[in-house]
């Protein structure tokens, strides 16, 4: 430590020292006379710097004794200050002039993104700018690496070789995307970490992934083996809601496309759509927040059967089975357009970056991504944000009705509801009456806020208003509101529930909703026709299950949702503040309207 704080230029100076000992050995000295010993020692120094190569001329020494014996080459004379006459390593004048191990260490305390102008100082930085630690450290700080780069320094690669033509040239595709699917969106999430890639088997020349497998027309199951091989991609997963209807199952999740340095120094993309493994893709950045995939062997998506072949495939992945044990008409239209209109694509999509929204003490439950059911279009993937007094639910998939991107909930939450006896719940005439008792009001109180809004206008334009203004009407609802939303978030850290039931009549995609409810709140969903046509705001009811559940009934259509957490890490996917959220919600909506 003392080295380096020789190094540094900090600590005591040789005169603070002398004092010190000045004063222990002398309690009664006169302080003239050691300011005369003061100035007397530090000319000394002077003199002894400008012989010894040290500092120039008229700056004093600041090295101390205790320095000299620390380098091991000077000595400390019988006046007690340091003589300069030995052959000790002088004090370092620039940078460069540092050791080595220090400047390693300085380097690696460095952001990756300032290391390649470090590089452009001098030789000498550039060589010490090949260490292995410093860019090991990278790695790991930037990327969160820990196993997985010492697997891949096993086959060879450096981490500075994994750092610069890796991880930086790709860090700004890292995080959560939706692709621009039409309708349908999607839910694509880029992430940093080791792939078990499967090998060809013997009997079929695929590439296939851990699991079991439906082969062929004949609908028999083959447990397929592999060889695993260890090493680091960028993967671009494809979120998948589960089979419909189980909602509570966990996400499934589809390789579209890898980036990795297995088979040279350099990065490789590869496409890993179809069902023939691995093969030549491209990635290219379009503008800030978009990027677009492309690949350049689209002949490895056809399958030997033909369209008939590719479809029965991806049906039995998308919804978990045959067409024929799906017997609803409508269902099966729905089915055939999404297929005719995701395979056009082959894997050539443009994303955008989106992100998790900011979670606030105050809110109604946790924000997040959330699957629900969405009657015959299957399970989609929803996004839970809270918006001052009211919470929204974004669809980042959706359908030919209403598309991914637009707004399928919007909840009051200053207008809470109380539920009757499970005997009344059960009737949809009762809720009905309660929800709609809710919705009245509340489109008289914006009727009300508009014409006192242009009430407002024209007495400021007359110069006359007598009595409080409607503004002030307007900011005593609002204060009103507030508290009244307080008081429902109240109970939050310790909700009661109570008994829940649907009504007769409601129709629900999956008979295991839970039978018990914190709160519930008026609420409005969105519906339209094919093509997202006359779209419309409908009056329902928002249930709170739990940390990780909700639902709404949609009184008009009498059917139910019900949602649950998507709970898989997502990193790199939070927005850095509210603004950029905000700015992304209202882009989505415009990719769609």
């Amino acid at each position: 430590m003392a080295v380096c704080a020789r190094l540094c230029g900090v600590g005591q100076s040789r005169r603070c020292r002398r004092r010190q000992r000045h004063n222990q050995q002398d309690q009664g000295s006169d302080s003239d006379m050691d300011e005369e010993e003061e100035e007397r020692i530090v000319g000394k120094g002077r003199f002894d710097a400008g012989a010894c190569g040290g500092p120039e001329r008229g700056v004093a020494a600041t090295a101390g004794p205790s320095d000299a014996c620390e380098y091991g080459s000077g000595r400390v004379n019988t006046g007690g200050f340091l003589d300069r006459t030995s052959t000790g390593p002088p004090h370092p004048q620039s940078l460069a002039e540092l050791p080595p191990e220090l400047l390693v260490e300085i380097f690696s305390l460095l952001p990756g993104t300032t290391l390649s102008n470090v590089a452009l100082v001098c030789k000498k930085f550039r060589q010490l700018l090949k260490t292995e630690t410093i860019w090991r450290r990278r790695c790991i700080e930037e990327f969160g690496m820990r196993e997985d780069l010492r697997k891949v320094e096993a086959r060879g690669v450096t981490s500075q070789d994994l750092y610069v033509k890796l991880l930086y040239p790709y860090r700004h595709i890292l995080g959560l995307w939706q692709p621009d699917i039409g309708p349908y969106g999607g839910l694509l999430n880029v992430v940093v970490g080791s792939f078990p890639l499967l090998h060809k088997t013997a009997t079929y020349s695929k590439y296939w992934y851990k699991g079991t497998y439906n082969l062929g027309s004949a609908g028999k199951f083959f447990k397929i083996c592999f060889i695993q091989v260890d090493g680091l991609f960028i993967i671009g997963w494809m979120y998948l809601p589960p089979h419909d209807p189980r909602v509570e199952d966990p996400m499934r999740r589809r390789p579209l496309f890898q980036i990795h340095m297995m088979e040279s120094n350099k990065a490789t993309v590869e496409c890993m759509y179809g069902h023939k493994g691995p093969h030549k893709g491209d990635i290219q950045t379009v503008k800030k927040d978009e990027f677009s995939t492309k690949c350049n062997q689209t002949d490895h998506h056809r399958m030997p059967g033909g369209r008939q072949e590719e479809f029965r495939t991806w049906l039995e992945e998308e919804w978990g089975r045959t067409l024929e044990e799906i017997f609803h008409e409508h269902m099966q239209e729905l089915i055939l357009m999404k297929f005719i209109y995701t395979s056009q694509y082959d894997n050539c999509l443009t994303y955008r970056r989106i992100y998790l929204p900011p979670a606030k003490p105050s809110d109604l439950l946790q924000p997040g991504l959330f699957k629900g059911t969405y009657g015959s279009h299957g399970l989609e993937i929803v996004m839970l944000s809270f918006h001052g007094m009211s919470a929204r639910a974004t669809k980042l998939t959706g359908d030919p009705n209403v598309p991914a991107g637009q707004l399928t909930l919007d909840v009051n939450l200053c207008r809470p509801v109380v539920l009757p006896d499970l005997e009344q719940q059960c009737n949809i005439e009762e809720l009905s009456r309660l929800v709609m008792g809710v919705h009245e009001e509340v489109q008289r109180e914006q009727e009300q806020k508009e014409n006192g809004t242009s009430a407002t206008g024209r007495c400021a334009a007359e110069g006359a208003c007598g009595g409080s203004s409607a503004a002030e009407e307007m900011e005593s609802d609002h204060g009103a509101c507030s508290d009244s939303c307080d008081s429902s978030h109240s109970s939050r850290s310790n909700p009661e529930t109570q008994p829940f039931v649907l009504p007769m009549g409601v129709m629900a995609r999956n008979e295991e909703y839970p039978r018990t409810c914190r709160k519930c709140f008026y609420g409005t969903g969105l519906i339209a026709g094919h093509g997202f046509t006359s779209p419309e705001r409908t009056p329902g009811l928002f249930v709170l299950f739990d940390k990780d559940r909700f639902g709404f009934i949609w009184l008009e259509l009498k059917s139910f949702s019900l949602y649950s957490r998507l709970t898989d890490n997502l990193p790199h996917a939070h927005a850095p503040d509210l603004e950029r959220f905000e700015a992304m919600l209202r882009n989505m909506q415009s990719w769609t309207s």
